[in-house]
């Protein structure tokens, strides 16, 4: 009876538990959807519904800018990020030893550990220097700071989807008289597709809210939202923001949506063709 109890409380504090930390999480965000659709001139003030604030944002030539410069440093940051963060981790994986791996592993760690002020400040002064190579800061410059950053968290992602992977199945394909490249566009990709696109997913997110990294490298016309956002916040928001919070939501739920079902989908297809392989192996009928 007791231990029945006992069970029942724990059961229900960790589901009260778990309700708690998403209505945390997700509660602002729903209430900044839900005040998107509010007629007032005050961001915080309910008055009834209306669609004003969604006219209005297309004439707000400042925000979608901004919002522009913001997807299009996000989707290249993403993907170089992706490119550069496979080659760090394939080296960290299938090169156990030579010569500067600490150094090499410090590097590609760095940008988790310090401080992203700190990382900020030494890029601007780094493009300052270079001043006549990359002219004045502006879209190339936040590109490159936020690769800088976001590689790391690609290379983890996909380090650790390597190091689970199995070797064997590279060396079969090796013997089978396939070509390095061949083994890695035909047996090595497929089997981190899905780690690929998470660390795409990932960082695409954190590119698109930065704010510390972009305020170092931002030049004159060249300002991404996050930007924006923070200097307005200092006069004073309107339910605009709450517009543009919802259509960044939308966005990024619709591709991260996207992305899940096709992970979903490759998992299952790969699971599929694993248990037939094992059925011809065995010798049992298909």
């Amino acid at each position: 009876m007791r231990k029945g109890f006992g069970y029942s409380v724990g059961r229900h504090f960790s589901t009260a538990w778990l309700v708690g930390g998403y209505a945390f999480l997700y509660l602002p965000i729903v209430y900044l959807i839900v005040f998107s659709f509010n007629d007032s001139k005050l961001a915080s003030i309910w008055t009834h519904f209306s669609f004003t604030w969604y006219r209005a944002i297309l004439d707000d030539t400042e925000i979608l800018d901004a919002l522009l410069v913001s997807f299009k440093v996000a989707l290249l940051s993403a993907s170089a990020s992706v490119v550069l963060g496979t080659l760090a981790a394939f080296v960290l994986v299938r090169y156990r030893r030579f010569r500067g791996r600490a150094l090499f592993i410090a590097h590609i760690n760095a940008p988790l550990v310090v401080p992203e002020v700190i990382t900020g400040l030494s890029l601007l002064l780094f493009f300052v220097a270079c001043d006549q190579v990359f002219g004045r800061r502006g879209l190339l410059t936040i590109w490159i700071g936020h690769t800088s950053i976001c590689t790391s968290y690609a290379a983890v992602v996909i380090q650790s989807r390597l190091s689970a992977m199995d070797k064997s199945l590279e060396e079969a394909a090796m013997d089978l008289g396939c070509r390095p490249f061949q083994v890695f566009y035909l047996v090595t990709l497929p089997q981190i597709a899905q780690a690929l696109v998470s660390a795409w997913l990932l960082t695409f997110t954190i590119s698109l809210d930065d704010v510390v990294t972009s305020a170092f490298l931002s030049g004159p016309g060249t300002t991404t939202l996050p930007l924006v956002l923070f200097s307005r916040a200092r006069l004073g928001l309107n339910p605009s923001v709450n517009v543009v919070a919802t259509v960044t939501v939308a966005v990024v739920g619709l591709g991260v949506a996207i992305g899940s079902l096709w992970l979903a989908r490759q998992e299952r297809k790969r699971a599929e063709e694993q248990a037939l392989a094992y059925r011809n192996a065995a010798g049992e009928p298909t």
